[in-house]
């Protein structure tokens, strides 16, 4: 009997849990749910057990645990990126790798853009003053019309992302790797787009070739007026280099999604403390429709792996 374990809550329903068990029971398969998180890598070893297929979200999936995963033949990740998951441990295995790639390209280019506003209309202050009984005084805010929209990393989001801030009225550049044939993004080489940008907003893996990829060396190209928006993974901004150009103003501000690790922050993180920053607890893809679909997308890839047809897998 091939044995489906889901080690951490990914947003399912009750009815989206029954009806995937009896479709895999019909298959001679087993499915358990877990509705908390492991708190160690000896829980997440003792909940995987002699399981074939794991089922987990942002949950770190360590080299220990992979070795001590017998059974171990699939890892299903509800999440876009793989990062947390010891891939090498994964391929000396032979342990395939499936992630629900796009399932919250919506959701993350929304938020990418309501971050951008938040920042240059000043809102979140204005909300702190508004409830202790100030005015407007003080406060004029930016517009998004007009302002050069960088995109560093032009995949499924970059795009969406790219098809928004045109809406607006921004001239959309952008730097990738692989260039897209989209007539209203002007692609430029990197340190073009960084010097550029009003607004420069990251959506591109982490990477050996992306972790650092902006330091105080591009914070010091940037406009003093522009702002960063990072939705994609903390690494791929040096965080002291960030908390520098704040306190030094080479940038307006920052918006923030994500960090060294899942929030809850605790009080001594450094970047709570810098100035003109939007810090938000992970969010870009919690949104009704996205944990929708993502179930949608994992219940599907184990599907296609457990009838011999693998979908959404990572190299």
């Amino acid at each position: 009997m091939t044995k489906i374990v889901f080690a951490e809550p990914i947003g399912l329903t009750d009815q989206e849990k029954v009806l995937f068990t009896s479709q895999m029971e019909s298959q001679g398969c087993s499915v358990t749910y877990f509705d908390d998180i492991p708190k160690t890598d000896n829980e997440l070893t003792e909940r995987i057990g002699d399981a074939q297929i794991l089922v987990v979200s942002n949950l770190p999936v360590s080299a220990g645990v992979i070795e001590r995963a017998p059974a171990l033949e699939h890892i299903a990740v509800a999440f876009t990126g793989v990062d947390h998951i010891a891939r090498e441990a994964c391929k000396a295995k032979g342990i395939n790798i499936s992630n629900a790639a796009g399932y919250s390209t919506q959701a993350v280019a929304e938020l990418t853009m309501g971050m951008a506003i938040d920042l240059f209309r000043n809102m979140t202050p204005a909300d702190t003053v508004t409830r202790m009984l100030g005015g407007r005084e003080g406060y004029l805010g930016r517009e998004l019309s007009g302002k050069t929209f960088g995109i560093i990393g032009m995949g499924a989001i970059g795009q969406r992302v790219a098809q928004l801030a045109n809406a607006f009225g921004c001239n959309v550049i952008s730097w990738t790797r692989t260039k897209k044939d989209i007539d209203y993004v002007k692609f430029t080489e990197f340190d073009d787009a960084i010097k550029s940008a009003d607004i420069l907003s990251l959506h591109l893996p982490l990477t050996p070739e992306t972790e650092n990829l902006i330091g105080i060396r591009e914070f010091k190209m940037m406009k003093p007026s522009s702002i960063l928006i990072n939705t994609a993974r903390a690494k791929i901004v040096n965080e002291r280099a960030l908390i520098d150009a704040l306190y030094q103003k080479l940038i307006a501000g920052a918006a923030l999604d994500i960090y060294q690790y899942e929030p809850p922050l605790k009080k001594d993180y450094p970047l709570l403390k810098a100035n003109n920053t939007l810090m938000l607890p992970h969010i870009g893809f919690a949104t009704h429709e996205a944990i929708a679909l993502r179930s949608r997308i994992i219940f599907e890839n184990i599907k296609g792996w457990l009838n011999g047809k693998p979908q959404n897998i990572v190299d």
